[in-house]
């Protein structure tokens, strides 16, 4: 099986319609199954791998670093799979010890350690995980272009910007002739629309950024799975996904979801990101899996074709 594959922004790269989120990789998968998660998605005709240094520096006794060493033990177990994969990663949360930020001197110190951990000698899209403000762009973007240059970098990708921010960042690479931030990660899925799609989105249509956003199923909450207070306990999750999620609007949202999941004989996660890949400058969404069975649902999303009724009940209930 194999997925028509779409170019990231102006870049050369040329990615699957769906991108597997790093995050769960030595947090809630385990390293057997995280491997076994790799091999289906790549098994299944999928390319697009996402991650972080700082994944998952959030588990009590993890430091940082433990989703790209798995991804890495993974590289060196079937070297072949390398050329087989687009591999993302991020630069710029909180690792500890004052390794944080965008400073030129940090940026060329993480990205050899993710190198290093990713047992790699390239990484395919190497994103700024936060903006930071302290740091000119245009000396952030120089560093960049210099680990393109290395041959370190392929193509360079941003998260968490603004939309002022961001266009800011494009001028700067125009004017100055720096390398070009040609993805963005913003929060979107058909629950949190506004702010994408007010600003940011004409932004990066306009000049052909190719956006991943994240949170595409938010945080679990467009599964179906969380519809009263008393699903709070089922995930480790279940506490934020009920307290941002749990309301009048989401539950129209299940609603609609419910509808076009049983007339579609497909899940409503499935329905969710199949909507998603209907967006313009969607180029692919982030969706993480945990076993087998999610991945597999993930992969059938992609396969889903939303008539105009469906889209045109989605686009209703979750207006904002």
């Amino acid at each position: 099986m194999s997925f028509p594959t779409r170019s990231l922004g102006r870049s050369s790269l040329q990615v699957s319609p769906l991108c597997f989120g790093g995050n769960v990789f030595g947090w809630t998968a385990d390293e057997a199954m995280s491997f076994s998660l790799l091999d289906e998605w790549v098994g299944a005709g999928m390319n697009f791998v996402d991650t972080a240094d700082v994944y998952s520096r959030w588990v009590p006794g993890h430091t940082g670093g433990e989703s790209e060493a798995l991804i890495g033990k993974w590289l060196q177990k079937s070297p072949a799979k390398r050329k087989q994969i687009v591999l993302a990663t991020k630069v710029g949360k909180d690792m500890g010890d004052g390794k944080v930020g965008l400073h030129p001197k940090y940026i060329k110190q993480a990205v050899d350690a993710s190198l290093k951990r990713l047992q790699t000698d390239y990484i395919d899209l190497y994103q700024t995980h936060d903006d930071d403000p302290s740091i000119p762009l245009e000396d952030v973007l120089g560093t960049l272009g210099d680990l393109i240059a290395a041959g370190k970098v392929r193509t360079i990708g941003a998260s968490n910007y603004s939309a002022e921010r961001f266009a800011e960042a494009l001028e700067v690479s125009e004017k100055h002739r720096l390398a070009r931030y040609e993805s963005l990660q913003p929060l979107y899925n058909l629950y949190d629309r506004a702010v994408f799609e007010k600003e940011l989105q004409p932004l990066c249509v306009k000049n052909g950024v190719g956006v991943m956003n994240f949170y595409a199923l938010a945080a679990g909450f467009l599964t179906g799975k969380y519809r009263t207070a008393e699903d709070v306990n089922k995930s480790a999750r279940g506490p934020k996904t009920i307290s941002l999620y749990l309301n009048p609007r989401g539950l129209k949202i299940l609603a609609a979801l419910d509808s076009a999941a049983t007339r579609l004989n497909a899940k409503q996660s499935e329905i969710a990101i199949a909507w998603l890949l209907t967006r313009p400058s969607i180029a692919a969404p982030i969706a993480s899996a945990s076993n087998l069975d999610q991945l597999k649902s993930l992969i059938r999303a992609c396969e889903l074709t939303l008539d105009p009724q469906t889209l045109d009940q989605l686009n209703t209930a979750s207006a904002e």
